[in-house]
């Protein structure tokens, strides 16, 4: 597999320099195109004298090419792409670089996935200075991940597959060839979004969950020169093109085509506001606003855009594992013991966090009631320098009884300690909930009611059932796409 990425450029050599930099110096070596729309600040000069300097040292990596006369950008981009000679494109913009280990990530994750025409990445926004502004949200399982190809065309229709923006994306060249290229009549309008829905024809997506571009936002970029109307217009014509291409299966349960242009109508409408704007707004609505289903359709947008937030919700995982491993016998007497000796034991750990991140008070109310205990020391070291007693289960024993089941919790637990110091309290709730419904479930109708009586009075408690309900609904619901994982999130990260 080899990649070619394509340098589209105009007037912007400062900002060029930068994104060959970050190309040629890439971990993975790879051939850097060039596409000069017919600058006039001395982007030939500059670009012509780096190639021969780099020909001199047998680096033929660096091709320039010169438009014949202005172009527009997606015709540079198709000039770029006819002319690299690498199986994957990587497209990027002068004014955005990447990161020095974009390629390699990406090629890592599409040799697990050779079906693969597409692949998408994070981007941080950046200023023109370089500060960060913000990075994209992960959008699925794992560290990588890939789409069915039927699948895509159904989630990009309902906005719950966002490749993003050139800068995020590279494309196998024969697909993009296949494809016809980037539709001039676009040209930076959209353009970029109709050419995913084409290649994605062709063959499966990939997204990787990790920041490996740099865009950079402007406050004049070129795609605000268009009136809201023309980009509502165009918005329409690429869903109707992504409409004709979802795949036969969900064609019984997606919406109409009537539905999917009043919920576009409310949704630039929105923008117009957003832009004060407020009689471009009502123009743009007009009549979408008594549509039930354009209004279902963008909440169903902003679910989507929520959707990481909030099923990610990082503790939940962690309460339902620690219940199955502490909670594993209907002897509610050893569950108690374990649950109390878990307690001192997050408290211990957790101080120790706090002591780490500078919060020298908060680590002295967590350590009050833990530090006394040997069987919380015990447990820490046991935990801390785990080759130390390596396998040996008959030490444990001895020290004590129901250290065996909570060793293997806060092992667990060890790895998500210093993810938050807030959530102790929801923790020993959940895990007394789950002692609450062992007792119910096995008609301890007494136990239950001993367990529960201080809780009830709780609105932490009520707070956490609440929220713990709503992440079971949430993904008990049918996906709109598959997302298969290709590599998974290592421990440490997760």
């Amino acid at each position: 597999m080899r990649f070619s990425i394509v340098i589209t450029t105009y007037n912007r050599l400062s900002l060029l320099k930068r994104a060959i930099a970050t190309s040629l110096n890439q971990t993975v070596p790879c051939e850097v195109v060039v596409v000069d729309d017919c600058s006039s600040d001395g982007t030939q000069e500059y670009v012509t004298q780096r190639v021969a300097e780099l020909t001199r040292q047998g680096d033929n990596r660096l091709i320039y090419h010169r438009n014949e006369q202005n172009l527009g950008h997606s015709e540079s981009v198709n000039a770029g792409v006819y002319r690299a000679t690498g199986d994957w494109i990587k497209g990027l913009d002068d004014d955005d670089y990447l990161a020095l280990n974009c390629i390699e990530e990406m090629s890592r994750a599409i040799a697990l996935r050779p079906q693969a025409v597409i692949c998408s990445c994070r981007a941080a926004q950046v200023t023109e200075q370089e500060e960060l502004l913000f990075i994209t949200e992960k959008v699925g399982p794992g560290k990588a991940f890939y789409i069915p190809q039927e699948d895509i065309h159904h989630g990009m229709l309902l906005e719950a597959v966002p490749f993003g923006t050139p800068v995020q994306v590279a494309f196998r060249r024969d697909a993009f060839l296949r494809s016809g290229g980037w539709d001039s009549t676009l040209d930076a309008n959209f353009d970029d979004i109709d050419s995913w829905v084409k290649i994605t024809q062709f063959g499966d997506a990939i997204f990787i969950n990790s920041c490996l571009a740099y865009r950079t936002v402007w406050t004049g970029s070129y795609n605000q020169k268009f009136s809201l109307k023309t980009r509502l217009d165009t918005h329409i014509i690429i869903k109707k093109r992504i409409y004709a291409l979802v795949n036969q299966k969900y064609r019984s349960t997606i919406p109409s085509l009537q539905n999917i242009e009043e919920y576009l109508k409310l949704h630039w409408s929105l923008v117009a506001l957003k832009q004060g704007k407020v009689f471009k707004a009502a123009q743009l609505s007009k009549g979408s606003t008594f549509s039930l289903m354009a209004w279902r359709l963008l909440l169903q947008r902003f679910k989507h855009e929520n959707q990481v937030n909030f099923l990610l919700y990082p503790h939940y995982s962690t309460f339902k594992y620690s219940s199955q491993i502490l909670l594993d016998t209907a002897d509610y007497q050893w569950s108690c013991e374990r649950l109390a000796l878990l307690r001192k034991y997050i408290k211990l750990r957790w101080g120790l966090v706090a002591f780490k991140k500078g919060s020298k008070k908060q680590a002295l109310i967590l350590f009050s009631s833990a530090c006394l205990s040997l069987l919380c020391w015990q447990l820490l070291f046991l935990c801390l320098f785990p080759r130390i007693v390596k396998n040996n289960i008959t030490f444990i024993q001895e020290i004590h009884p129901n250290k065996i089941l909570v060793l293997k919790l806060a092992k667990f637990l060890n790895d998500t300690a210093e993810q938050s110091l807030s959530n102790i309290r929801e923790l020993q709730i959940y895990l007394k909930i789950r002692l609450i419904q062992m007792a119910l479930e096995s008609h301890n109708w007494l136990k239950a009611f001993q367990l529960s009586l201080p809780m009830s009075f709780s609105w932490a408690t009520w707070r956490l059932l609440f929220k713990i309900r709503r992440l079971q609904r949430a993904n008990n619901q049918q996906p709109i796409v598959r997302k298969l994982i290709l590599i998974d999130v290592p421990e440490s990260e997760g």
